[in-house]
């Protein structure tokens, strides 16, 4: 079985055999054992489509509508997700790397034992997103992107670009922030409640703070 640590959490990751694997580009509504590699999938809609113990790497499905469906087992690399927008569908034990969700609208999606590595969310939309389990962001770059009404408890962000991220209405409890900048976040407190960071962040915490009480701090 293999696994990755993250901090504190540990993530199942899959374990492919190339050997197993068979070469394709053709889009089915059930897809397993798939090398996938520099297919176009751009702007196509896919419904209740599952992806099985599959390999995808440089794919494009930017554009493209998703709605429900699984993602299962699967490593997926320098994939274009650009301007999509996925809606129901459960991702689960994968790891996901050099890909792109740049103004990618993610909705109702379920993620457990999933890891996104130098990954680039810049103005994606997560709305819903739900942690079923282990999840965790590393070298990601989530600038101008929102998080609406997400439960993400005990997730990781590590070493990520949050730089105007929006947290609406979320839930992180247990969530671990270190080796992040908080200092442009925007987000009130009741954002980060529960969350754990090192004391380096806490200048950041108190910026954070001074806007949301929308304080006056003078010198005397």
């Amino acid at each position: 079985m293999r696994t990755t640590t993250v901090g504190d959490l540990r993530i199942l990751l899959p374990d492919l055999d190339p050997d197993d694997l068979d070469s394709m580009s053709d889009l089915t509504d059930d897809l397993s054992d798939a090398a996938i590699e520099n297919a176009s999938w751009r702007g196509v809609t896919l419904d209740d489509v599952t992806v099985r113990g599959s390999r995808l790497i440089g794919v494009d499905v930017s554009e493209s509508n998703w709605e429900a469906g699984i993602i299962f087992g699967c490593e997926i690399t320098r994939t274009d997700f650009s301007g999509a927008t996925l809606s129901g569908v459960n991702i689960e034990r994968c790891a996901v790397s050099g890909s792109r969700f740049t103004g990618t609208r993610l909705t109702d999606i379920r993620l457990r034992d999933v890891l996104f590595e130098g990954c680039r969310f810049d103005y994606a939309t997560l709305t819903r997103v739900t942690a079923a389990g282990a999840v965790a962001f590393v070298d990601c770059v989530l600038t101008d992107a929102t998080w609406s009404a997400c439960r993400l408890p005990d997730t990781v962000l590590r070493s990520c670009q949050l730089v105007r991220l929006e947290l609406d209405s979320c839930h992180l409890q247990g969530a671990d922030l270190r080796g992040n900048s908080l200092h442009d976040l925007k987000t009130g407190l009741e954002n980060l409640h529960g969350v754990t960071l090192d004391e380096d962040q806490l200048p950041d915490l108190t910026h954070l703070a001074v806007q949301d009480l929308n304080l006056t701090v003078r010198k005397r």
